[in-house]
């Protein structure tokens, strides 16, 4: 593996585990009150938004937009850049559910905890470096571990082993 890559390990997040983890967190949610509606961080709160609002019969779902990671790499080989602000919404965020997938160095949830401070922020998943930002989240990794979401993982047919050492075998 490249040492400079601050990534060592790799989790992949299949559909049943996030539905699942929604379902967790919006029976927290549920327990602590209503809400006047979501606002999603794009891209990665979008599902989990989806899925909480689903269980807490939320229509108002908004958006923020920001990126901070590159768009000219993908996967365990990206890099986080420069916050680039694409959409941001008016207000405080009072009343309203912030979520996003993972808060990872939580550099982007510091700069939406500083525009929207009275939201109630929630992600899936954090990381050391980011869970103090969020209010509540489901499940917590290592710093250097990368999350793969099901949404960037490509399910394919796996031949198994006994097949591979016949062909093999074959071969020879």
């Amino acid at each position: 593996m490249d040492n400079h890559r601050p990534y060592k390990d790799e989790v992949i997040i299949s559909w049943t585990e996030l539905q699942r983890d929604a379902k967790f967190i919006s029976n927290q949610l549920l327990s602590i009150g209503s809400w006047k509606g979501i606002i999603a961080i794009t891209k990665g709160g979008l599902i989990p938004s989806a899925l909480i609002a689903r269980e807490l019969d939320i229509k108002l779902i908004d958006t923020v937009c920001v990126s901070s990671y590159s768009s000219d790499t993908d996967g365990i080989d990206q890099k986080q850049n420069d916050l680039e602000v694409i959409k941001m919404i008016d207000g405080d965020g009072a009343g309203f559910l912030l979520i996003d997938d993972l808060v990872d160095t939580g550099k982007t949830a510091k700069f939406i905890r500083t525009k929207l401070p009275k939201a109630y922020f929630c992600t899936l998943y954090a990381k050391p470096a980011g869970k103090a930002l969020v209010d509540l989240y489901v499940r917590e990794f290592k710093q250097n571990q990368w999350v793969f979401f099901p949404w960037d993982i490509d399910y394919q047919f796996s031949v198994p082993i006994h097949h591979q050492q016949s062909s093999n075998l074959k071969a020879r």
